[in-house]
């Protein structure tokens, strides 16, 4: 396994991390889930991370009842959760001082830990001003209840103004932000985000780096029985499936099938490897419902010296989406 600092800080998190996110509670039980980060420890995983909102709060149960049932030692691990829905009272949801405290609090019980390493801010609260989040985390992190804070899909322009409110006050920074990253969606974090890797240290914890299974090339041919997408809950995802863009992205799928083959790689493989290229990418959050894919996943790090910039281009070639960003992370 390779570890890389999460951006700025000293924090040294497995390149390839494990998430509880889709599976967890709604897709498999705790033997299932046992094995699945069982198999990711193993093989060189420190980062899992989690989120009050999944499954209502089952993943972080369920995650907890999997590290008693293991032992490992607490120190060894990052853990993370990300706050923002907590249910459906008044003050249950979004980035309020009460329920970033509140929230925090809850799933810290839930975990069955004194604190998580990471926590994350899990969407921008229009309706909070984003002074009140900085004093909220920064108070959590004083705490000891976390030791490092961040957001997950802020655009730039508010990351930056919860950088410059805790400098401005003394206080501590958000150090990571938690994007969606993969062949498919790019822009974020290729080009919006270029400035802030070197202005203020952002480190990544990118999630969907199969764009929701669609890299897989499990979809190619219709919605197997098994798979997230056969889910009551996924409708929209179904939809999306069936649009006019989610039927090109599965024509972009097919043409990158053979360069996978002639990697000697699966799809899941080269577009895991692909996130990983990225220098500014901290750790690629993968999940996983069955063992085997944990194993898949894990395999995606041999393939790195196989992308050359010659098949990053063929990539980009097949993808025709790469974004024009003034700074290009391939020439650093």
């Amino acid at each position: 396994m390779e570890y890389r600092f999460l951006g700025r800080s000293g924090l040294r998190v497995s390149a390839l991390s494990f998430g509880s996110w889709v599976t967890f509670g709604d897709q498999i039980g705790e033997d299932a889930a046992y094995e699945c980060m069982v198999e990711a420890w193993d093989a060189g995983v420190n980062f899992f991370d989690n989120a009050e909102a999944y499954a209502g709060g089952v993943s972080e149960s369920m995650m907890a009842a999997v590290l008693k049932r293991t032992g490992w030692k607490r120190e060894d691990m990052v853990l993370s959760t990300k706050i923002f829905w907590g249910g459906k009272g008044p003050n249950d949801t979004g980035l309020s001082r009460k329920h970033v405290i509140e929230g925090t609090n809850a799933a810290l019980r839930r975990l069955g830990t004194d604190y998580v390493d990471l926590l994350f801010c899990h969407r921008p609260d229009l309706y909070t001003p984003i002074e009140e989040t900085v004093w909220a985390m920064n108070l959590l992190i004083q705490q000891g209840k976390a030791l490092y804070w961040g957001t997950s899909e802020w655009s730039a322009e508010q990351i930056r103004e919860a950088w410059h409110v805790a400098r401005r006050e003394h206080l501590i920074p958000p150090s990571m932000e938690q994007p969606q990253y993969n062949m498919f969606a790019r822009e974020r974090v290729e080009k919006e985000y270029h400035r802030l890797y070197e202005d203020i240290g952002l480190g990544t914890t990118i999630w969907s780096p199969l764009a929701s299974g669609f890299l897989t090339g499990k979809y190619n041919d219709g919605i197997p029985d098994d798979s997230r997408l056969a889910l009551p809950a996924y409708a929209w995802l179904r939809e999306r499936l069936m649009s006019d863009d989610g039927q090109a992205k599965i024509a972009k799928t097919r043409e990158l099938a053979p360069l996978a083959a002639e990697l000697g790689a699966t799809l899941s493989q080269l577009a895991i490897a692909w996130c990983l290229k990225n220098p500014h990418v901290s750790t690629v959050i993968t999940g996983a419902s069955r063992k085997a894919q944990v194993t898949e996943n894990m395999r995606a790090l041999e393939l790195l010296p196989k992308l050359t910039d010659e098949v990053m281009q063929r990539i980009d070639d097949i993808l025709g989406n790469r974004p024009k960003a003034e700074l290009d992370w391939r020439r650093l």
